[in-house]
Parts: structure tokens; C-alpha cells; sequence
């Protein structure tokens, strides 16, 4: 099955939904497909207490941490009630193309984060503290012209930085002036002229101005963790990257692949990552 290439959002959606659902069927794990023309395979948890969606051992330890397990109860946008199980409605992280469920598959997994110290290597790759405690879906605001502030949710907060994940995801969202304009530190960190703009005056990449933003306020660090076969995403947080003017923060700007990630891993979960993600060591 094709691991590498450039794919756009609905080519990497489809290599994940026959991955998964292979995974499904040879595992006999408990799934259900979404309704549509792009379909996606849906996990939940069997009575064997395993979840599809989840590295095994990665799944264990969300499970007993009760800020990661509240992140599991997060309801599906498009939740129904399942053809598999009448008493089962679907979550966020149930979904096989979810970032998030990618995200804590990696940073919960026992062999990158255990007994209050992250693995060395993963902390070396991103620059943090190795007593670091992993944080999901944070507000931390973004401060607005007005005084108060925008609680923009960031993916992951580890120490001194903050990581914004992407998988299969269509875009980092367009927005028009008047939106990013509200933006307290806006000019300060951005020229304006830079940005990858429309031609009928919208902006690309709102969701990353209002991250890198997010970081400048509360002095963090700022990564744009993406899938190397998403260079459609890469491009657009480079342009972004490429409008930051305040000298002393632009050097805290970063972008890490999941596969450049992954080389920094325990095999097992490298090799769950291959066959669930077809993220292969860069």
C-alpha cells in the first residue's frame, strides 16, 4: 500500500479508511463505517476493553489519567446511534482520521511518556524539558484589541511549547481581514503584506495566525506538527511562517513531519504508526 508521495486531504483519507479497515477486519476489532460517499471507519471500545483507534498500550495509559480521558468523550460532530452497537455514540477520537487520536497515540504511549519524564530523544526533536507533562486541548486565549481574549484551543501544550497537529484535515482555515485584525499583537508579530493572501482579499492559514499569536502572548514556543504527504498544509504554514517580522520570536517557529517524529520512537509504535497511519521513519 502506497506510504509516501504527496496526497491531498480526500487521497490521505482514503489510504486511511482502507487501513483501518483492514486493522477492523483482521483484528476483529470493533468498528462501524460512517454513511456518504467518503466514508470513514468509526472505533469504539469492545468488551475486551480494546479500542481500535488506539495503540494498545497507549490506549492503558489515557485511560488512567484523568485529563487524557476526559479528551475521549469528546462527541463526534456527526455522531448517530451505530449499526454495530445500539448503546455506542461515536466520539472525536473514534475516528480514524482524527489528529488528536494520533496525537495521544504517540505522547501517551508509555515508552515516550512515562512516570513524569518524556523519552529523551522526543524531547530533543522538540526542544523541551524532559519533566514535561503532555496537555491536551488547552485554551490559553489570544488577546484581542478590546482587552479580552480569544480561546483559541491549542492540540498540545508541553512545556514551554505549543503544537498544533494535522492529518487529514482539508485546510488551517480562511478568514477575512476584520477577523485577524481584531488581534491585539497582529502587526506586531506579522507583516500583513506577507501573508498568503486571495485574490478576493482572504486570508490562508487563520488558524495558524491565531496559534502563532496564541504562542507570542504567553512567550511559548509554536510547532505545526503535519504529515510530510501534506504538502499542500506544509506550504501554507511556510507562507505564514514567512510573514513573521518580530526578530526574536520567528527562531520558535517550527514545523516537525510525523514521520520525522517517529524516527524518534519505541519500534513498537513505529511500527503501529505504519500500519494504522502509513507514517514510515523519514
Amino acid at each position: 500500500m502506497k506510504t509516501g508521495g504527496h496526497l491531498t486531504s480526500s487521497m490521505l483519507r482514503r489510504e486511511l479508511s482502507v487501513r483501518s479497515y483492514n486493522l477492523a477486519r483482521t483484528q476483529k476489532l470493533l468498528h462501524d463505517v460512517s454513511p456518504g460517499a467518503n466514508s470513514v471507519v468509526i472505533f469504539g471500545r469492545d468488551e475486551q476493553g480494546r479500542h481500535g483507534n488506539f495503540h494498545p498500550d497507549s490506549y492503558t495509559q489515557i485511560c488512567v489519567n484523568p485529563a487524557w480521558a476526559r479528551r475521549l468523550n469528546k462527541v463526534h460532530t456527526a455522531s448517530r446511534r451505530s449499526r454495530a452497537r445500539k448503546d455506542w455514540q461515536w466520539m472525536e477520537l473514534d475516528s480514524a482520521n482524527s489528529s488528536d487520536a494520533l496525537l495521544m497515540n504517540i505522547f501517551c504511549h508509555p515508552g515516550v511518556f512515562s512516570e513524569g519524564i518524556l523519552n529523551l530523544r522526543v524531547a530533543n526533536l522538540l526542544n523541551v524539558d524532559p519533566a514535561t507533562q503532555p496537555c491536551f486541548g488547552i485554551t490559553p486565549g489570544v488577546p484581542l484589541r478590546n482587552g479580552h481574549l480569544d480561546r483559541s484551543e491549542i492540540d498540545l501544550h508541553l512545556g514551554n511549547l505549543f503544537v498544533e497537529a494535522k492529518l487529514t484535515e482539508t485546510s488551517f482555515q480562511n478568514a477575512r481581514p476584520r477577523l485577524i485584525e481584531r488581534y491585539r499583537d497582529f502587526e506586531t508579530v506579522f507583516d500583513v503584506t506577507r501573508l498568503p493572501w486571495t485574490a478576493d482579499g482572504i486570508v490562508q492559514g487563520y488558524q495558524l495566525i491565531r496559534n502563532v499569536l496564541a504562542a507570542f502572548a504567553s512567550d511559548m514556543s509554536f510547532c505545526v506538527l503535519s504529515d510530510a504527504r501534506r504538502q499542500d498544509l506544509i506550504e501554507v504554514w511556510y507562507s505564514v511562517l514567512s510573514a513573521v517580522h518580530y526578530p526574536s520570536f520567528a527562531w520558535r517557529l517550527k514545523l516537525l513531519t510525523w514521520q520525522e517524529l517517529a524516527a524518534a520512537l519505541p519500534t513498537e509504535l513505529q511500527q503501529f504508526l505504519e500500519i494504522k497511519y502509513g507514517i514510515v521513519v523519514a
